[in-house]
């Protein structure tokens, strides 16, 4: 007889699919993916298998989006670079390469999301630093017009799947993951509200250019706490697929209720 201490659940696909149908993942559905694939297991197949796994719930008439974000391509100034001497600051401005939607990686979103923003269909946003990738019906939509201003605000993909009334998934992550709660922040009214100048390369006229722009800033300390009241007040239910941590959600509900959470307690 072999013995093992191993503790993680193996997953197929017809696995994950019978869980996440559980979960309420259903045909038709717009769902913001938020993934730690680590959590689930271990998947036969990996970030392929959950992928597929959830594009084959949804169908053709559903839609998958995730976090493709780029955040490297931000001033070094900002923190992003804190790695690396402030000598080389000028040298990281002048030659960190312009974004490209096809190739520049998804950094630090995970194996599922890096994959997923090249999956063929695939759409991505053109935001620099904060790019959104979709595949299915209304992938196009959702990554439209991406302005650099507004990454989180009206006509931004968050903002969109509001107005489609689609979903958000979490799995093995918790609501610091959950992109959607920036979209409560540009709605929200509070004093400590503040906006920054932010520079990012990217082309212009097929010329690389270090380019600033001012945005909303945003601050996610408060994120897990207002998630931990979200689920109790909302009776959120949190699912197990595989060994990780599953909450499903609309979104709409939670952007409304987190702009009133917002206004009373962000002073």
């Amino acid at each position: 007889m072999t013995v093992t201490n191993e503790t993680r659940v193996i997953l197929t696909k017809a696995d994950l699919i019978q869980q996440f149908i559980t979960c309420g993942v259903a045909e038709g559905q717009t769902i913001f993916v938020h993934t730690s694939l680590k959590s689930l297991g271990f998947v036969v197949g990996g970030a392929e298998t959950l992928i597929r796994s959830l594009l084959e719930i949804v169908g053709e008439e559903g839609t998958l989006m995730m976090p493709s974000q780029t955040w490297k391509n931000l001033d070094p100034s900002t923190g992003v670079h804190w790695e690396e001497p402030v000598e080389w600051w000028p040298i990281i401005r002048e030659h960190w390469p312009a974004y490209d939607k096809e190739i520049t990686p998804a950094i630090s979103m995970g194996i599922v999301a890096e994959m997923f923003r090249s999956w063929p269909g695939a759409y991505r946003s053109d935001h620099p630093a904060r790019s959104i990738a979709a595949v299915g019906k209304h992938a196009e939509y959702i990554t439209s017009e991406h302005d650099l201003s507004n990454i989180f605000g009206i006509n931004s993909p968050v903002d969109k799947l509001y107005t489609l009334d689609g979903y958000v998934l979490l799995i093995g992550v918790g609501y610091d993951k959950n992109t959607s709660l920036h979209l409560a922040e540009t709605r929200a009214h509070f004093a400590t509200k503040r906006f920054t100048d932010e520079s990012s390369a990217i082309m212009v006229d097929g010329k690389r250019q270090w380019v600033t722009y001012s945005t909303q800033a945003v601050d996610d300390e408060d994120f897990i706490r207002l998630g931990s009241v979200y689920d109790t007040e909302n009776n959120i239910v949190v699912h197990k697929v595989g060994n990780a941590d599953v909450r499903f959600m609309k979104q709409r509900p939670l952007i409304d209720w987190t702009v009133q959470w917002m206004e009373r307690n962000r002073v």
